[in-house]
């Protein structure tokens, strides 16, 4: 008899600059930790490289080149703030960012504080405890609690204080080949692909554009870091970079959803949100470069800082790519890897074919 053994797949090499991005915890407002990993891996890169009140990161080449092309992608994630410490040394919170709340309980997370990380666990009533009606029921937020093992208040304000911010303590990992597993691929893995993209284009010779690629801050709670590096830069291109719902999966209607793989490559915008020549082009280089990609419709200003960005100023031509992705905010956000190095190519390769005259006008 023959031994059939299934071969495993390959194992896909994450890049140091993408996992020390998802190591990093960066809920909206409070991105410290993404920002050293940013300066670290773009700054050397850029001919010129600064800081904004908000927090964004804003790295330039090519500074007499034209036209000027931004590349945005955000450096913050959902988080929980404490808001307040009752008798018990129980931690009560809200959230930063848009929490399913199912998702909530029961998790450990990381509380950055004074004294450095402190580790807890999100607690709630638990299932024998509750009435038949109250277990189809969702959890309110302030039915929910943080638990640091304090054996009261005094204990606790000791060391957590009102306004420290905590994340969930789901790491990264390779589920298979070059499928990976972490919290806050959204938006990290964008973060990494607007990086990761100046650092190559920095390499080119004949590259006749400026390019500014900006780490933005506070994307899940409006698009603020976006809105303002947009009024900063004054692009006359930008493309922002973020993550879009794979619907390869169960339970997915594709009549509502749009189908879109892992594995497909990056997800190009179509819609009033995305100027129709930096769509054109982007679809030509995809053509031409041989590059995977997917088509997405949406009739509306997108969810992302392509929205802000295209309003900035006098207006500017933007595009939207995006990373397919699974579990869309939840601790565990799965990714094709292959994926955000197809749109590093397609953003490079877009970077290079522009001439001077160029700038989206239609």
């Amino acid at each position: 008899m023959i031994s059939l053994e299934v071969m495993p797949k390959k194992q896909f090499s994450p890049p140091a600059f993408l996992t020390d991005l998802l190591a990093a915890r960066a809920p909206s407002g409070f991105e410290m930790e993404t920002q050293k990993v940013f300066d670290k891996y773009v700054q050397k890169a850029a001919k010129t490289y600064h800081r904004d009140a908000l927090g964004n990161r804003i790295a330039t080449i090519g500074e007499k080149g034209e036209p000027t092309l931004m590349l945005a992608g955000h450096i913050d994630e959902l988080g929980l703030i404490i808001n307040y410490i009752d008798k018990k040394g129980f931690l009560h919170f809200d959230t930063i960012g848009g929490h399913d709340r199912i998702m909530i309980p029961g998790r450990r997370v990381m509380i950055q504080t004074r004294q450095g990380t402190i580790l807890g666990v999100t607690g709630k009533r638990a299932i024998h405890l509750m009435a038949a009606n109250e277990r189809e029921k969702l959890p309110k937020i302030h039915e929910m609690w943080i638990d640091i093992g304090a054996k009261d208040k005094e204990e606790a304000e000791k060391l957590v204080s009102i306004g420290d911010v905590a994340t969930y303590d789901h790491g990264f990992s390779m589920l298979r080949g070059s499928i990976g597993v972490s919290r806050a691929f959204d938006d990290k893995a964008g973060a990494y692909v607007v990086g990761e993209s100046l650092i190559r284009l920095a390499k080119e010779k004949k590259l006749t554009s400026k390019i500014v690629s900006v780490a933005t801050t506070q994307e899940e709670i409006g698009t603020r870091g976006a809105t303002i590096s947009a009024y900063g830069v004054r692009p006359d291109l930008a493309i922002a970079v973020d993550v879009g719902h794979a619907t390869d999966h169960p339970d997915s209607d594709h009549r509502k959803t749009g189908s879109f793989t892992l594995g497909g490559g990056p997800i190009i915008c179509r819609g009033p949100n995305i100027n129709p020549f930096m769509f054109e082009r982007l679809l030509e280089i995809a053509e031409k470069e041989k590059i995977p990609h997917q088509i997405e419709a949406d009739p509306r200003p997108t969810g992302t800082d392509a929205r802000a960005i295209q309003m900035a100023g006098p207006g500017v031509a933007t595009a939207l790519l995006s990373i397919p992705l699974r579990y869309m905010h939840t601790p565990s956000e799965v990714v094709d890897l292959e994926d955000i190095e197809q749109t590093i190519r397609l953003i490079v390769g877009f970077a290079k074919s522009l001439k001077k005259t160029e700038k989206g006008i239609w």
